[in-house]
């Protein structure tokens, strides 16, 4: 016992202590974005004409002048010296749900035998990665391998070590684009057009209309050590096998609870530095599962959010080891417990400070003036309502993927059906005006509770329901479906630019009725309502009752709602890789064109590289899972059959042949069942090799992920049940493998 890696990693764990982690004597708000090139730094640093040029493509949108590059790279590269930074790079986001980066020096000849420290404009804003190295979907290959990064100065550069990096979109030689941010900004681009046009019926101040994205970031803490005696954790993110432990959740008592003092320590440190990165992190809980935690910042402007979080989860493996943890970003590495998701909160705003998807308020204004605050909320809400509508099933594929199929439907993830949640009040709002009544929206209220030392409660307008995957909040969305491991631009790109199309639409259909309107004396100014009022209500009224099929305020994991969603025409598809399609789909592609957010061509690419990760994931799976049953599992196995063989064969020795034979009949039992299950376990590995070879076999990409999920996909889950029912007969001290209790509870 005393050579088994699994006690050994166990008692060590038990002896570490949690790090102490000195906090900067600065308040957060003074060390907040130090290692970041804010506009502050930018009007230290750079020429006050430079600077104003930069401020208007940050805050407006306008076209970067190359010609000013040099001197902001001169710039730049003063303070990055100044912070002790000796090399850049692009960083940017492939399709590996991941970042990348190549570092050079600060260094050139200086003709004299020497070297210089330089760094030009040219560098700054483009440079060229070898993109048939990345997932690309066929777009590049090996012969025809250029692509380019090109810096996006919308995402402020900022220094990791003695590095700074650069945010940069990826493309092809041939334009498509190979990443998430170059779609991203498309799609932002769409929307805050489209949203402005829309807002011009309700205000005339309103220039620009920008996306706010809050995400929420779930992941799990495991002690280094044991993670390392886990080839499953080590090779794959989650366990392949592994009977639940006899506590796990069900007291509900590791939620919102004391945060362990080596997480505390790891949480203290990771905050510190990603505010030094300027990444605005607020809140910080244990989750639900024991050793899940969860840490949010504020919401900020989507782009750069997601830029910030892909940013987090670099840091926090970075972090995790010196904490002597292993971060586990997978969004289900435990089986029967909580998975980890990544919530995404999703809203619009103007420049004027109004928060479209939050109601107006009406209290004190004008009838007219209320009628117009009423209509501009219940537009934006029923609009995003039209966008899910439409593209249901894309929605479903943006946050879809082999590892998050694992989670979505149970444990308190939402289920693989995109509906949305609004709540009672909401719903009788829509109804009321889809009835043709009246009606304005009603604020918070308080809720008096009859203990004087308690001050009355603010109630929201909605309730909360977690099996919801698009909730709405009270003032923005929550797209609660993406996995924590990902990207949140996958789910952002096609939101957006529904949700573009969704306003297009909408204003087409507006206007084409204000004109209509216009002519009829009882419509014109003066005698009630406007040509334009009555335009919006009846607009509203039809596409009310076009998205009521997603609409849907109960128990989104009953049988009975998914028998009922399939009636009202949401997809059911539970297939990953039949999922993806949607993408393809006719109405996918006429939207992602006409918001020029993609081509079919990328999106034909980018379904390439989502088949192809899916095959290599669950391959990946079934190499390591068919190695630990056949070198970990079944030799255990067999040596703890063989003790048991040994104690019947003495109890022989010792008894008369009936008493021996009586109190040996358990162990004959188990002897008997670990043959049986060995046994199994040996052709279902065979079994499953061969449907991986079969699968392999497969040209097309597509049927192959298919075939994987199919054919491959059962066989591991069959394979998995024998192994945990042998984990309970199997002496302890012989299990070489850290179980549940030891990885879910030792902190």
């Amino acid at each position: 016992m005393s050579n088994n890696l699994r006690f050994q990693v166990v008692e060590e764990a038990f002896k570490k202590r949690a790090l102490e982690v000195k906090a900067p004597q600065e308040r957060p708000s003074e060390f907040f974005g130090k290692y970041v090139f804010t506009k502050q730094k930018m009007y230290k640093y750079l020429p006050k004409d430079i600077y104003d040029k930069m401020v208007d493509v940050m805050e407006n949108g306008a076209r970067l002048d190359r010609s000013i590059a040099d001197a902001v790279a001169a710039g730049m590269k003063q303070w990055a010296m100044e912070m002790g930074v000796t090399h850049y790079t692009h960083w940017f986001q492939p399709l590996t749900e991941g970042t990348a980066e190549k570092h050079d020096a600060f260094v050139e000849h200086d003709g004299k035998g020497g070297m210089i420290e330089k760094f030009s404009g040219k560098l700054l804003v483009q440079q060229e990665p070898d993109a048939s190295s990345f997932p690309n979907g066929g777009i590049r290959n090996t012969f025809e391998a250029r692509g380019y990064s090109a810096w996006d100065p919308t995402s402020p550069v900022f220094i990791i070590d003695d590095t700074l990096c650069i945010p940069t979109i990826f493309i092809a030689y041939t334009g498509e684009a190979l990443d998430y941010k170059a779609p991203l900004l498309r799609s932002l681009h769409a929307v805050g057009k489209a949203a402005k046009d829309v807002c011009q019926y309700f205000y005339n101040d309103v220039n620009k209309v920008q996306v706010n994205l809050g995400w929420e970031q779930e992941y799990f803490l495991v002690d280094e050590g044991l993670y390392s005696a886990r080839p499953d954790l080590l090779m794959t993110g989650r366990t392949l096998m592994g009977h639940e432990s006899a506590k796990n959740q069900q007291m509900d008592d590791h939620y919102f609870g004391t945060i362990p003092d080596r997480v505390q320590a790891f949480m203290k440190d990771l905050e510190i530095q990603a505010l030094e990165l300027a990444i605005p992190v607020k809140t910080r809980h244990n989750e639900v599962a024991p050793n899940q935690f969860e840490l949010a910042p504020i919401f900020e402007e989507c782009n750069l959010a997601v830029d910030h979080n892909m940013l987090l989860m670099s840091l926090m493996k970075k972090v995790a080891r010196k904490h002597g943890f292993r971060v586990l970003l997978h969004e289900k590495p435990f089986d029967g417990i909580n998975g980890s998701g990544k919530h995404n909160n999703w809203s619009l705003s103007t420049d004027t400070g109004v928060l479209l998807h939050a109601p107006g308020k009406t209290e004190g204004l004008k009838a007219e003036e209320a009628a117009n605050e009423t209509l501009r909320f219940v537009t934006f809400i029923v609009e995003t309502l039209m966008a899910v509508y439409r593209h249901n099933g894309l929605l479903k594929a943006s946050i879809m993927s082999a590892t998050n199929a694992h989670r979505l439907g149970g444990n308190e993830a939402p289920p693989a059906i995109i509906s949305s949640f609004l709540g009672t009040q909401l719903t009788e709002l829509l109804d009321k005006i889809e009835r043709g009544e009246t009606s304005v929206v009603k604020g918070k209220k308080n809720m008096q509770i009859d203990i004087p030392q308690i001050p009355d409660l603010i109630i929201d307008n909605t309730d909360r329901n977690r099996t919801s995957p698009f909730a709405f909040t009270g003032n923005r969305f929550e797209f609660r479906a993406p996995g924590s491991s990902v990207n949140c631009a996958s789910a952002m790109i096609a939101l957006n630019a529904a949700m573009a199309e969704a306003l297009t639409s909408f204003k087409e259909r507006v206007d084409k009725k204000i004109a209509e309107f216009s002519g009829r004396p009882e419509y014109k100014a003066g005698t009630g309502h406007t040509a334009k009022f009555h335009a919006l209500v009846e607009v509203l009224r039809q596409d009310i009752t076009t998205c009521k099929p997603v609409r849907f305020d109960g128990n989104g994991y009953s049988e009975a709602w998914v028998k009922e969603a399939a009636k009202r025409g949401l997809d059911v598809e539970k297939s990953c890789p039949v999922i993806f399609e949607h993408y393809l789909d006719d109405s996918s592609v006429q939207m992602f064109e006409s918001t020029k957010v993609m081509n079919r061509k990328e999106l034909e690419a980018r379904n390439e590289v989502k088949w192809e990760m899916y095959v290599k994931t669950v391959q990946i799976e079934a190499r390591v899972l068919g190695d630990l049953a056949m070198n970990h599992i079944i030799p255990v196995c067999t040596h703890y059959q063989s003790k048991l063989i040994k104690n019947v064969q003495g109890m022989k020795e010792v008894f008369s042949a009936d008493k021996a034979d009586r109190l040996s009949s358990r162990n004959m039992k188990l002897i008997e069942e670990i043959a049986e299950r060995t046994e199994r376990i040996e052709q279902l590995v065979e079994d499953l090799t061969e449907a991986r070879r079969v699968a392999n076999r497969v040209e097309n990409i597509h049927q192959r992920a298919i075939q994987y999920h199919d054919t491959v996909c059962p066989k591991m889950e069959d394979i998995r049940t024998e192994i945990d029912k042998l984990e309970l007969i199997v002496e302890d001290g012989l299990w070489t493998l850290p179980k549940y209790r030891e990885l879910l509870f030792i902190r």
